[in-house]
């Protein structure tokens, strides 16, 4: 069922939007996924909604520059970026969702650190 979910970082200068059906997450075990503790939510970007001024991000990328991984200037929480596997798309972290126990979601495990051959193998992500 698709539901209009509110997101943000810790503090609240960062706040957003993001629409549709919750019913899948991944679980990534690269070193920034793991170290950050993301849980992936991928949206098209019609869902998503920033309601505060972009002057609240920082921006964090590396290895291909690709991906943008923006986070709260003020608190450090990283709660959506724009992944390297879909650039056309935003991926929210699903424990920064307000009122979302990501327990109860179905959990698909994508092995980041061999970045390359899952996604030649098209796992799921």
């Amino acid at each position: 069922m698709e539901t209009v979910h509110r997101g943000g970082c810790h503090c609240g200068r960062v706040a957003y939007e993001v629409r549709g059906a919750l019913e899948r997450i991944s679980q990534c075990n690269c070193s920034i996924c793991t170290k950050k503790g993301y849980l992936h939510w991928i949206v098209s970007r019609e869902c998503f909604k920033l309601l505060t001024p972009e002057s609240q991000l920082a921006t964090y990328t590396f290895n291909t520059c690709v991906a943008k991984h923006y986070f709260c200037r003020t608190c450090g929480i990283a709660s959506f970026y724009v992944p390297r596997s879909d650039p056309d798309r935003i991926d929210v972290n699903v424990r920064c969702l307000e009122g979302v126990d990501a327990t109860t979601l179905k959990v698909v495990l994508f092995d980041g650190r061999n970045w390359e051959e899952s996604m030649r193998r098209g796992e799921p992500r």
